[in-house]
This record gives structure tokens, sequence and C-alpha cells, in this order.
């Protein structure tokens, strides 16, 4: 469902796909070719939520912010994870977040960093660009190589095709 909040539509080119069950409200902004799946939630009600082009937010996943404080900023060819809790919080552009992360208020996810499944990003945390984070809470593990930002790529990717998909089966 995409619905205005005091008088916020949500900006969602027709390039997006954004499933039926999704609830994306308020002062949302979505890039070009992003993507919203099965019962994701992007609260634009208490601050802004903008996602970059080619960005997907997988299944399940929370997008809000801190009301007066932080807004989500996440950038271009970025995965969100199945379950992830995204909050308050800049992803930087070609990052991977894994399936149930939780990512708190302030923190600032590098370019072409991974965040592993199950970790918790405690508040106010800065991680480096092109590194691996896991854990709870999650501490840097290693640096990432060439190969590792081709995988980032690939997974957001997989997700232009699968909005395609979508997109051709409603136009049906």
């Amino acid at each position: 469902m995409i619905r205005s909040y005091q008088g916020r539509l949500p900006q969602i080119p027709t390039s997006c796909y954004v499933d039926i069950s999704a609830q994306v409200l308020g002062d949302v902004t979505l890039g070009e070719h992003s993507s919203v799946w099965m019962n994701a939630v992007l609260r634009g009600d208490v601050n802004s939520i903008r996602v970059g082009a080619n960005s997907n937010v997988q299944d399940c996943s929370v997008l809000h912010g801190q009301r007066n404080h932080y807004p989500v900023v996440v950038g271009d060819w970025v995965t969100i994870g199945h379950n992830a809790t995204v909050h308050g919080c800049v992803v930087e552009d070609a990052v991977l977040i894994g399936m149930g992360v939780t990512i708190l208020n302030n923190s600032r996810i590098g370019e072409g960093s991974i965040i592993a499944a199950g970790a918790v990003v405690p508040e106010h945390t800065v991680v480096p660009p092109r590194t691996l984070w896991a854990g709870v809470p999650a501490k840097m593990r290693r640096e990432l190589s060439d190969k590792d930002r081709t995988l980032i790529l690939e997974y957001a990717k997989n997700y232009l095709d699968y909005s395609e998909i979508y997109l051709a089966q409603d136009r049906k």
C-alpha cells in the first residue's frame, strides 16, 4: 500500500516495483529501478527516507527514521536483505545488508561494504568503505576485494531482473 501521511505522498518512479503487500508511506522517495518487496515497510512518517537507484528492499524489512534527528538515506545499487531493520542511518552506494541485520541510529555504512546476516550495527557506528562487518555487536572482520564488490553488484542486478518480471506480469 502506498499512502500519504500528513500531506506527503511517496515519490515512486514508474520504473520501480513496489509489491502490493509493502507499506510505503509519507516522505519516501525511491530512485529509478528500485524495488520494495513483500511486506516491507518504508515508514516516512517521522523523518524522510531516500532510496537510490537500482536498490532493493527485500521481504519484511523495515526502514524508519528517528524523529527530528536521523533520516534514512540508502545509496544506489544497495541490497537490503530479508527482515532487516534500517533505522535512522546512511547506507552508501553498492552495499549488501544481509538478512536479519539491524542498523541503528546515526550509523554510516561505507560504500562497497557488506554487513553479514544477523549482525547488529550499534548507534553511531562508522563502517569504513569496502569492509565486512559481522556479529552482535557488529565488528569489522576484513577488507573486501574486487571479487566481493562484483558479488554485491550481482545481488542488486538479480533484483533488477526480478523487478522486470513482476512489472511485466502486472502489466498483463
